[in-house]
């Protein structure tokens, strides 16, 4: 029998929306005039991402007229008694399908690196290499790695609360063939320029080694200036493990099991049934305790659809990030499958999130929160007026870190044995 479908099952009760629903991932920038729905959404408040060149100045000005300016966990539910206009936090950073078009010149020994050969820097960055002359022509000048950073880092700056995002890897990506001369004429001018906009794919994809460099230095950038990230991972969820991994590789807290605990109690006058939770690093260091770190605070796994295996990997309490897991009915639930209820089963109460991952702001995307965050509701047993509260609370702890030493504390002692 297949399983029942809880947007379905659910939908007799009223949602409540008054508590407030937060879209931990999505994409209006790429239709600029749904920008104008933004304030007459249900949902409180879009976490809104950047993913190319042609975006990030976007995602800039829809902050500036719709970004969060008061503290993160002041946000509340009821529109009514609230600023609408204060309705976004943005996420700025390089997406794995455009990696192919920023040049490492950090490491390079190129003899003049801000300027790469373009022909070259292609062949170099996708398999197979490509040598149509038409399709490389196509391609854009390779932009410099450290002058991504740095526009990142200006935004960041600029912007408090933003994250970096979105990065990642993804295996399946294959770029898109140039525009044929008569479609170009006729493409959407309502779509922000860079996108697929239904052209034919090229059999090209960005090498992997590639991919991780450039996310490796976003994740550093993050690491740097404690922000959290918004991760995109497709066919890749050990490369992705593995490259976070390295990056907070000497900064793994201990855990002292809870019969460790118990044998060292008389002494440290620990409690008799916890497990001590020491958030100082691997190596007999405390590198963990410091500020600027190499790994990002809290990473967001968005729309995940890795294994349980990989996910247990990430529940591992000596991994010093905070690791969100983020559902959406675009990704995860357009068909339902075992593995995704499985999944968000097993994923905990205090490290879930919903997202949209839509592109366009408005009714569509309050309907796509809706259903997810029924189908979470109902896979967890939640009601909704619980599971919109424990969502609501998750995204603002994600994006602000308040409290989030204490909930890794409970992790801990959940986890020791």
């Amino acid at each position: 029998m297949e399983n029942p479908d809880p947007v379905k099952e659910g939908c007799e009760e009223t949602f409540p929306w008054d508590l407030g629903v937060f879209d931990a991932h999505c994409h209006p920038t790429d239709t600029i005039a749904s920008q104008h729905n933004i304030p007459k959404m249900k949902a409180r408040a879009l976490t809104i991402m950047a993913t190319r060149g042609e975006d990030q100045d976007l995602v800039r000005q829809f902050t500036n007229r719709y970004g969060v300016e008061k503290g993160i966990l002041e946000l509340g539910g009821s529109q009514a008694d609230l600023d609408s206009s204060e309705r976004l936090v943005p996420a700025f950073g390089w997406h794995p399908w455009f990696s192919h078009q920023i040049h490492d010149d950090l490491s390079s020994t190129h003899s003049d690196p801000q300027r790469p050969n373009a022909r070259q820097h292609y062949q170099s960055v996708l398999s197979p290499s490509p040598d149509d002359d038409e399709f490389l022509a196509s391609l854009p000048e390779p932009r410099p790695l450290s002058d991504l950073l740095d526009q990142i880092r200006n935004n960041l700056t600029t912007f408090p609360s933003a994250l970096v995002g979105e990065i990642g890897i993804d295996r399946s990506f294959r770029l898109p063939m140039q525009w044929a001369h008569d479609r170009e004429e006729k493409r959407d001018e309502g779509l922000t320029p860079g996108g697929r906009e239904g052209r034919q794919l090229s059999p090209y994809r960005v090498r992997i080694d590639h991919q991780r460099k450039i996310l490796k230095a976003q994740l550093n950038l993050a690491g740097e200036l404690q922000r959290p990230v918004s991760v995109h991972g497709v066919a890749a969820h050990g490369i992705l493990f593995e490259t976070l991994k390295k990056t907070w590789k000497g900064y793994e807290r201990r855990v002292i099991s809870k019969s460790k605990s118990r044998r060292k109690s008389n002494a440290a006058g620990a409690h008799e049934n916890e497990a001590t939770f020491d958030p100082g690093a691997g190596h007999g260091t405390s590198k963990a305790t410091t500020g600027s770190k190499p790994y990002p605070p809290r990473i967001c796994l968005h729309s995940y659809s890795g294994p349980l295996d990989t996910l247990k990997q990430y529940l591992d309490p000596s991994i010093p990030a905070s690791i969100y897991f983020s559902f959406s009915r675009l990704v995860n639930f357009s068909n339902r499958t075992e593995k995704a209820v499985a999944v968000i089963k097993d994923v905990p109460n205090d490290k879930i999130l919903v997202e949209s991952d839509l592109h366009s702001a408005g009714d569509s995307m309050d309907q796509l929160l809706e259903d997810i965050v029924r189908s979470v509701c109902e896979i967890k047993g939640w009601s909704l007026t619980e599971g919109v509260k424990q969502l609501a609370s998750n995204w603002k702890r994600f994006i602000s870190g308040a409290g989030e030493e204490s909930m890794n504390q409970l992790s801990a002692l959940d986890s020791g044995r």
